[in-house]
């Protein structure tokens, strides 16, 4: 099994590598492909050491699996190269999430959409991820009428140069930036560019998403995303209407026999999901589950989870294991 990984010096390129050692993903021959400027740098991974690859070479050497990610514009240029030479690619840009050609998938939730012909598969938004993560098996069983969300999303989520402004003015360094504002001690209710309905690109991305891979447009979703100092992982507060009542009780026993949710809730304990614990975690974490008391059938929860882990590197491995194990993909 030939595979690439598109985009390997980057943030999340980094942290698919470090997901797969972890794993032990299995391959024969390993392909570390990024843009011209990094071509000819040696990576190491698992001991060995690797040359960085061009596209145009990597495309040559036509692996089994790609995973992309290396941004919207070179998936819009690559993927479908790569896809004409037989190459399953799997992007972790937007590019083509919202193609009704192309699956979007969170394997534990719709896993089972993939068929053999797929040769662009879409890894979705970070923040959606995790929130669907913990609404699917919510909506299954009580079928979800509304949800209203706020993110609190770290910075590790623009990239390094983000993160490297917001130590610069930690250091009271006047560095690149690439905010439009100072992004140390302060929020940003901005992310991604503004569109003509006064929305963010991140926020209608949490609404389309989330309704494609819960396969149900009638869910309402309205979204505000927010930047904040923080490197751990992206938060969110959820508020979910539902057209069934539910109990907590059920609530947070759905939730903790879900794979890859754990609840933390206990917050006369002071136990809570935060982003400082959920670094380098794969898991989505759950808590400050409480009713809405301002109308009936409405829930509250707080949603936290590594971005550059199951919201992007872990996610994308993951649908290589999964469609590796139902064979749709040649080992």
């Amino acid at each position: 099994m030939k595979l690439a990984v598109v985009g390997a010096t980057g943030l999340v390129g980094q942290e698919i590598l470090k997901v797969m050692e972890e794993r032990d993903f299995r391959f024969d021959e390993l392909y570390l492909v990024a843009s011209a400027k990094s071509v000819g740098q040696k990576l190491k991974f698992k001991g060995k050491e690797y040359t960085i690859k061009g596209m145009e070479e990597a495309v040559k050497l036509a692996p089994d699996v790609a995973i992309f990610s290396a941004g919207g514009g070179t998936s819009l240029e690559w993927a479908p190269k790569f896809a004409e030479v037989g190459t399953i690619v799997i992007d972790n840009s937007s590019a083509w999430r919202m193609d009704a050609t192309k699956k979007l998938v969170v394997p534990e939730i719709n896993g089972h959409v993939i068929t053999i012909d797929d040769r662009i598969i879409a890894n979705p938004n970070c923040s959606t991820i995790q929130m669907v993560m913990a609404l699917a098996p919510l909506h299954k069983k009580y079928k979800i009428k509304r949800i209203v969300v706020s993110t609190y999303q770290s910075v590790t989520g623009t990239g390094k140069d983000a993160v490297q402004q917001m130590m610069d003015e930690r250091k009271g360094i006047d560095g690149p930036k690439v905010y439009p504002h100072p992004i140390d001690m302060n929020a940003l209710p901005h992310i991604d560019s503004f569109l003509d309905n006064g929305y963010t690109k991140e926020e209608m991305k949490m609404v389309n998403e989330t309704r494609k891979i819960l396969n149900d447009n009638t869910i309402g979703v309205t979204s505000t995303t927010v930047r904040i100092p923080s490197v751990g992982g992206h938060s969110e507060a959820v508020n979910v209407e539902f057209y069934e009542d539910f109990k907590l009780s059920e609530v947070r026993s759905i939730l903790a026999d879900t794979p890859g949710v754990i609840v933390q809730d206990d917050p006369k304990n002071n136990i809570y999901p935060m982003p400082i614990n959920s670094h380098g975690r794969d898991e989505v974490f759950v808590g400050r589950l409480r009713r809405d008391e301002s109308q009936p059938n409405t829930l509250n929860m707080w949603i936290v989870a590594d971005n550059l882990r199951k919201g992007a590197a872990t996610n994308a491995v993951q649908i290589a294991e999964f469609m590796l194990e139902k064979s749709l993909v040649a080992e």
